[in-house]
């Protein structure tokens, strides 16, 4: 078996487990659980994944949730997790970096656990500037940059390393600067460790519009 097949194999088959298994841990899905429910209307996520939010949208709230995520694999296992709820969720494709819907069409965009894999977060954040109707929020929950500089120091030093294992996640992105150049202003930001590895679990959560 050739190095390319195998990372195929990888990427195809293990790392979409492994990654709903990560992102499903419980200081995680804590924080998930205080941030979606806060959702209405017509409902963007970026980085739908395996669904892990899916739960906690409130259905007297939320009118449809639109997915999208380049991941096929990971798609799959968010429609299981669709029919187990009483909201509408429809897929959508993401091609180019583009998301295929018209100007201010979402009232609500949520990003999880999603910037720190997007190569151009800046472009990605900008997109859904466009899509997200006046008056509308980013609900956001990213883990980042860390303010202690040993910490940082590891962030940089692992990510080279953990970027192939872990789907192209940076541990080291300032997400307060991102989501500012992607064209929002951050009106709630709340910032802490979880439990776990300080390097890999600083996290960034709040709302901007």
């Amino acid at each position: 078996m050739t190095g390319g097949n195998t990372v195929s194999f990888y990427d195809r088959y293990l790392l979409p487990h492994l990654i709903d298994f990560a992102c499903g841990m419980g200081a995680v899905m804590k924080a998930r659980s205080q941030l979606v429910p806060q959702a209405h209307g017509r409902v963007l996520e970026i980085g739908i994944g395996s669904g892990l939010n899916l739960s906690f949208y409130d259905a007297k709230k939320v009118s449809v949730i639109i997915g999208v995520d380049p991941s096929a694999d990971m798609q799959k296992l968010a429609k299981q997790r669709a029919e187990a709820i009483n909201i509408p969720v429809q897929m959508i494709a993401l091609e180019l970096g583009q998301i295929q819907a018209p100007d201010a069409s979402f009232d609500c965009i949520v990003c999880t656990f999603t910037l720190c894999t997007i190569a151009d977060a800046v472009a990605a954040l900008q997109e859904m500037r466009r899509v997200l109707k006046p008056g509308g929020r980013l609900l956001f929950c990213e883990h980042g940059l860390a303010p202690e500089l040993p910490v940082l120091r590891w962030q940089n030093r692992l990510t080279p390393l953990w970027k192939p294992l872990a789907g192209g996640c940076h541990l080291n992105r300032d997400i307060a600067a991102l989501i500012t150049a992607g064209g929002f202003h951050i009106g709630e930001l709340n910032n802490r460790y979880l439990k776990g590895p300080k390097p890999m679990t600083y996290i960034y959560q709040g709302w901007a519009d």
